[in-house]
Parts: C-alpha cells; structure tokens; sequence
C-alpha cells in the first residue's frame, strides 16, 4: 500500500479554498488530519469537510506525526510559525511571500537544512502551462537573447477589501501594499522565466488613492538582470477592475508574453497565442488561479519520493529580495546593487 502523508493546514482564511481543493482531489497522496486557526470557530467549519481535528495552537501539530504543514497566514506569522514547525520536524509550503524581511527568510532555509525538511514557497502561476511552454522556448533559444521585459499590473482594492482585516495594508503585518501583495507573482513570474540573477534595482513606491493606508497603492521599478535584461515594472491597485496582467519579453529574435494566462509569440509578423488548458479549476477569487494544486502536488511527490522542489526556500527569497529592494530604493532615492 502506498504511503500517505499526514498534513496540516495553519490558517483557514480566505485562500483556505483552494487547499480544500487540493486535499479532496489529493486524497491518494495526503490525509488533512488538522485544521489549524486563532479562530477556533473557523478552524472547526474547516475541519468538519475533512473529518479531522481542530484547534486555535499550532503546539498540537507537534509530536503527532505531521507530514506537510501549509502556512496560509498573515505575512508576519510566515516565518515564526514555519520555523517553529520545521524544528518539530516537519515541512512547510507557506503562501507567498516567505517572509517579511530577508533576515527571516535566511533564518527559514537554515532551519530547514538543519532539520532535513521541506520548505517551499507558493508561487502557483508558475505552473500555468502558457508559462512552462515559453519558458521552454526561451531556453531552447527560439527568441534569442532577452533585452528587456516589462509587466504592468492594474487592479482594484478598493477600501472596503481592506475593511474587516487587520492585517492587510498595513507594514506590520503584510509588509508592504500592492508591490508585496499583488505585483509580487508577476514579478516572480519574470525573474522565473529568465532565470537570472538581479544586478541592480531603481523604483519608487507612492500611496496616491488609499488616504487610509500609509502603504503603497503604487510601483514602479527597473530591474536590471546579470544577463543583460532591463525590467521594467508597474502596479497600482487603484484601477476601476482587475485589469488582466500584461507580462512581455523583448529578444533579439521575437517577443513573447502573457495576457493574464494566455501566453503568445511574435516572430516578424507571425503572432500565435497559447490558451491555457489546466489541470485544476479556478477556487476561489479568479486572480489565485487554477494552479495551486499543481504545486501542492508537486511538494507531496517530492516528499513521498525524496525529490527536490521547484520553488524551495532559496527561490522564495530570490523574488522576496527583489521586493524589498524597490522598497529600499524608494527610501534611499537610489540604486540598490544586489
């Protein structure tokens, strides 16, 4: 009989959904034994899908042999509760971002290695498929050398989506506003296409629609890459409606991009489109995607066959790095060297 892995969820918010999701159609792979939240009734409602237990501590997951622990909390917690759990043995695939500062998430990757576990960092439109073909097609050399790529990003959040929550739009404890909430896939999602490292940063961050917030609701950035490429990014989350994400990539030999998760190519005159044929089902708010249960998969066989994972640690870091140097440029009024 194949082995299952024992899993927790820790946090069972709004993005709890999409690992219902994954859990009912994983169920071959991974048994939910626990619902973790700080709100007893909610971790309960959570549970009672599953029939499994419940509770308000994450000092219950310990000694019960916990295979995966999925982190869906504020950003503050990521780091705390992961290290806690990973010194307990077991592994963790936190939403994005891994951490608030990249002290925190060099304090994670240690304690992972230290322990022998798992950490992986969720980065789900990484996994569309328009997304792996022209990856593919960039490293195979069909555009040539990139040059230069851009994406900009206009949504709305509007101040209701921050009433009610005590955490969002606020420094303690999301870390930022549009750049570290929602920019942050587009900008992984550049970075994991060229894989290259980041030679320099120059951005601003600006609040001009949120008078109620004292984080940003706007940023704009250049990025320039070890290999040659200039990025040039754009967000604001003050946009009448969640406009799709328009991802582009400049190259010697053509461009290629993305229209939310359609993928295209131009080569001279010739434009072709790649549609999107998932394997999941959007859950949720249509912005989180299809994908999460593709990238929860993977962590599970990753586990189960002693694999490594494609967004681990390391590569959390790398987009985290990015973040809080156009943070960091727009209080010094200055270029960050990495």
């Amino acid at each position: 009989m194949n082995r299952k892995l024992n899993v927790a969820i820790v946090g069972c918010g709004r993005i709890s959904v999409c690992y219902a999701d994954s859990f009912m159609k994983l169920k071959n792979k991974a048994k939910l034994c626990y619902a973790i939240d700080i709100i007893p009734e909610r971790a309960k409602h959570f549970a009672e899908s599953f029939g499994c237990a419940c509770s308000d501590k994450i000092e219950d997951l310990f000694n019960k042999d916990i295979d995966v622990a999925h982190i869906c909390l504020p950003h503050d917690l990521h780091a705390p509760v992961a290290i806690k759990l990973m010194e307990h043995g077991i592994n963790v695939l936190t939403e994005k971002p891994i951490a608030l500062t990249l002290q925190e998430a060099d304090e994670m990757i240690k304690v992972a290695s230290y322990n022998e576990v798992k950490l992986g960092c969720i980065f789900q439109t990484r996994y569309n498929e328009s997304v792996q073909t022209l990856k593919q097609m960039y490293e195979n050399g069909d555009f040539g050398n990139i040059t230069a790529a851009r994406s900009y990003l206009s949504w709305s959040r509007p101040d209701e989506y921050y009433k009610g929550c005590d955490w969002k739009g606020t420094w303690a404890h999301e870390g930022g506003g549009a750049l570290i909430d929602q920019a942050i896939h587009s900008i992984d999602r550049v970075r994991y296409i060229l894989g290259s490292d980041v030679k320099w940063i120059e951005g601003s961050i600006h609040n001009h629609y949120h008078p109620g917030l004292n984080v940003e609701d706007s940023a704009e950035a250049a990025v320039a890459f070890e290999n040659g490429c200039i990025y040039n990014m754009y967000a604001c989350n003050y946009y009448g409606f969640d406009s799709p994400i328009n991802i582009e990539f400049c190259g010697e030999k053509g461009r290629f991009g993305l229209i939310q998760d359609v993928g295209y190519t131009w080569f001279g005159d010739k434009y072709t489109e790649y549609r999107e044929i998932s394997k999941g089902r959007t859950v949720g708010k249509d912005y989180w995607g299809a994908t999460h249960i593709m990238q929860v998969e993977e962590f599970y066989n990753a586990i189960l066959d002693n694999n490594e994972i494609t967004v681990d640690g390391i590569e959390g870091r790398k987009t985290l790095e990015i973040i809080k140097g156009i943070y960091l440029s727009s209080i010094k009024h200055e270029r960050i060297m990495l």
